[in-house]
């Protein structure tokens, strides 16, 4: 049987120059599916806002949906460590609000840590929450949260914030860090500088890890994808196929037959 996956494990990972594979899910079948194929960490990221409810960006994705999407992702998850996304408001408005918020993701939703945007400003929320016992993934880089004070989805280049923004989180507690949009000779030298493990989403190949959302990796996303995406299966098409051949048939009476019929 295998291990849960835990900090220790991860930090021993990094040591061992081992590469972490992280996806995200956001429901029980997607989830037993990611965790049947050996993924170590599964995301319940806020992009369900976009992949899931149609939105144009994570920015109305509620607390409520959060946990709502996180219990279901954490019955399926025995091994990989299941982490909750803090989505827009739920840590930016205070301390007492953050580490409630933070809480309800291991108490009510079965959560290992909670990942949450930003560097040197939310380097106090980091250390507070991680005081309480509860882990906390870092996220620098292209932060989707702060779309529109960064004027788009744009790759972040300015080197001497992100390496501060990466060490005051690795100061602060954060257990990993999400390197998002982030040019590969800047990554590079942040992994080498950090003692806990990064993992990209657009940030070259030499970070200790790597993560993409599922429904990107799997061809259910219709919308663009951007450059950093690979599709390695294009389920949606596949789908497509199967659903037009259920109509055909449902319309020509081939379906149901009396091997379907009690």
């Amino acid at each position: 049987m295998k291990k849960k996956i835990t900090i220790t494990e991860l930090l021993k990972m990094k040591k061992n120059n081992e590469k972490i594979a992280a996806l995200t899910a956001y429901d029980f079948p997607f989830a037993e599916i990611v965790e049947d194929s050996g993924v170590h960490i599964i995301l319940v990221g806020d992009s369900l806002g976009m992949v899931v409810q149609g939105e144009e960006s994570t920015l109305p994705v509620t607390m409520d949906e959060m946990i709502y999407h996180t219990k279901m992702v954490s019955k399926a998850a025995k091994h990989a460590m299941v982490v909750g996304d803090m989505p827009f408001m739920s840590y930016q408005a205070g301390m007492d609000q953050a580490l409630y918020n933070a809480g309800r993701f291991l108490k009510e939703a079965g959560a290992t840590a909670v990942k949450l945007e930003g560097g040197v400003t939310v380097s106090p929320l980091i250390k507070e929450i991680s005081n309480a016992g509860i882990p906390v993934q870092a996220h620098i880089g292209l932060t989707p949260q702060s779309v529109h004070q960064m004027g788009g989805y744009k790759v972040q280049r300015d080197e001497e914030r992100l390496l501060s923004d990466a060490k005051k989180v690795e100061a602060a507690g954060a257990f990993s860090v999400v390197l998002e949009g982030i040019p590969a000779d800047i990554s590079i030298k942040i992994t080498k500088t950090l003692k806990i493990p990064t993992i990209g989403i657009g940030a070259g190949p030499d970070c200790d890890g790597q993560i993409l959302v599922l429904h990107d990796l799997l061809g259910l996303n219709r919308r663009h994808l951007p450059k950093f995406v690979k599709q390695y299966v294009n389920l949606g098409d596949m789908a497509r196929d199967g659903i037009k051949k259920y109509v055909s048939e449902v319309q020509s009476g081939k379906f149901p037959t009396e091997e379907h019929c009690y």
